[in-house]
């Protein structure tokens, strides 16, 4: 067993890794120059894709282990569960056994896939969002059940990779909390891809059709025949095997923990939780952020506020980031707003890179004329947020980006560009 957990070996690191490996090989970068049918690589294998893979989890461990040894802090590989508040019983993977005090513990144990009862998950052509990094082989055809985070980002980088895919999700809707244009823009990119979405039922039954094809039936009688399907319909907490009734905590359906959101302490004063096996917003970042103010207040350090907004990130392809308030939420609150609109076209980078689609969305305060929100879709979305990120917690108004100079080419220029849409747009 290894350090880094979820995040490092079946989460964040693959799955971002195996997005990076499909749009290096596929020459997804710059088909908007070479045409849709431009390959780095002509024929792309799970070999392909693991190989990468691999380079980069040795290295993230190494950087983990060098931080924990330079920082003095000492590890141990195996299986804990509570035996009391104060104690847990290490099992080591050569099945010896040490218990271990401690005045105070922090839970971040993760999550694991959830697994319905009817899904057969010992058919290898039917894999969970864990199992799914080290796909034995690249089918032609995919169904993705859940248009969850996950659930998208892995369609959208085996789309890229000219696999055909279909998106099942019970409910009408998806990724609710992104602004409903950017989805909108989003959806008509993975259609014109060639992107299938079975959207308002559930799955009832999977089973092996004759030709060994995997069919799925929705409840409502539609069926979709693929030659391997992902499940990727929510996770579980980590939590069964921790003995969490010796300390008097339980967890809810999910096997997640309720916490203090203030200093992330569980029912039980002394024992804290961070991480995805406290559920929204699962994110590496914000989990990061969790654990450390977590560990600050458990040894009494002083806790600065925690900042107003943070960004999400979709690692999807398009790649997705959103950070503030949505228009919805905005109308929601009946602020006087304008919104402005730059598009990756449109700015000479843009043209450089090939970029025929991509856009940035900014929502500012017709009032007190500050920045609201900032919402992007498309190439390096998840770096270009940080820059409205700041001027949004900084309480940033219009007038930054009108005032003040941006590299050029860059896709930062868009900040600018949208920054002038709205301001044409607001009273002077």
């Amino acid at each position: 067993m290894k350090v880094g957990g979820v995040s490092v070996h079946t989460g964040t690191i693959p799955s971002k890794t195996l997005r990076e490996t499909a749009l290096n090989l596929s020459g997804w970068r710059e088909r908007g120059f070479y045409g849709r049918s431009y390959r780095v690589k002509k024929e792309i294998g799970s070999h392909d894709l693991s190989m990468r893979l691999g380079k980069t989890l040795t290295h993230e461990v190494d950087v983990l282990e060098h931080q924990f040894l330079r920082n003095g802090v000492a590890t141990m590989a195996g299986f804990a569960r509570f035996v009391d508040p104060h104690r847990v019983m290490v099992t080591s993977p050569d099945g010896s056994e040490m218990v271990i005090e401690g005045e105070r513990f922090l839970v971040a144990v993760g999550t694991v896939p959830f697994h319905p009862g009817n899904v057969d998950f010992s058919d290898p052509d039917i894999l969970d969002s864990d199992e799914v990094v080290e796909i034995p082989r690249l089918p032609r055809s995919l169904t993705v059940v859940g248009a969850g985070v996950i659930g998208i980002e892995y369609a959208t980088i085996f789309s890229a990779l000219d696999v055909a895919v279909t998106v099942i999700e019970p409910r009408d809707s998806f990724l609710d909390f992104i602004d409903r244009e950017i989805i909108e823009e989003f959806v008509h990119q993975l259609r014109d891809r060639g992107v299938a979405f079975r959207l308002g039922s559930p799955v009832e039954k999977v089973e092996k059709a004759g030709d060994g094809r995997v069919l799925t039936t929705l409840k409502d009688g539609r069926t979709v025949r693929t030659e391997m399907l992902l499940y990727c319909a929510g996770r579980m907490g980590a939590t069964a095997d921790l003995g969490l009734e010796t300390c008097g905590l339980s967890t809810d359906a999910r096997g997640r923990l309720a916490i203090d959101p203030e200093t992330y302490q569980t029912e039980v004063a002394h024992i804290y939780a961070a991480g995805d096996v406290i559920g929204f917003p699962s994110l590496a970042s914000t989990s990061m952020e969790q654990g450390r103010i977590a560990a600050c207040h458990a040894f009494g350090l002083p806790l600065p506020p925690a900042p107003a907004f943070f960004p999400y990130g979709i690692y999807a392809v398009p790649e997705i980031s959103t950070v503030g308030m949505s228009e919805q939420e905005v109308r929601d609150r009946k602020i006087n707003y304008e919104c402005g609109i730059a598009r990756f076209r449109e700015t000479s980078r843009g043209h450089i890179m090939g970029l025929e689609q991509g856009l940035m969305k900014m929502i500012f305060s017709n009032k007190t004329r500050r920045l609201l929100g900032v919402h992007i879709i498309g190439e390096g979305a998840t770096e270009l947020i940080h820059i409205g990120q700041a001027v949004l917690n900084l309480k940033g108004t219009i007038d930054y980006f009108i005032e003040n100079t941006f590299n050029y080419p860059t896709l930062a220029e868009a900040y600018k560009i949208a920054a002038l849409d709205a301001w044409n747009r607001m009273a002077r």
